[in-house]
């Protein structure tokens, strides 16, 4: 006789919401650093609602770490989690293009609205 093992999950179980784990690579404090901190700080809070973690690495100071990642730009900025990896070099001034690199799914797109003003979600 063998035993049966089923999962006890609910029916109406929701999977698990995605979490972002996202690594910024910069060289110092400087403008172009800085900018990309607040760009990635913003659209992060504006489309991903506390379901992430930024980690900023300075080169600088721990320049060892650039070869895991294979950094040869910085600022660069690694997603980590949700796999796949993606990588995205610049100080992600370019909102669209950090939510496309970052693969976010837009929201239906409203009547009357332009690209750059689209929600998006998760």
């Amino acid at each position: 006789m063998t035993a049966n093992h089923e999962s006890k999950k609910p029916k109406n179980a929701k999977p698990p919401e995605e979490f972002w784990e996202l690594r910024l690579y910069v060289a110092g404090h400087t403008p172009k650093s800085i900018k990309a901190f607040a760009n990635l700080k913003k659209i992060c809070e504006e489309h991903l609602e506390g379901k992430y973690h930024i980690e900023v690495i300075d080169l600088l100071k721990k320049p060892q770490l650039a070869k895991g990642d294979q950094i040869v730009a910085v600022p660069t900025l690694v997603r980590k989690l949700p796999e796949p990896i993606k990588k995205i070099i610049g100080d992600l001034s370019n909102t669209l293009r950090v939510i496309v690199g970052l693969d976010l799914r837009p929201k239906k797109r409203e009547k009357g609205t332009t690209t750059s003003e689209m929600q998006v979600g998760p």
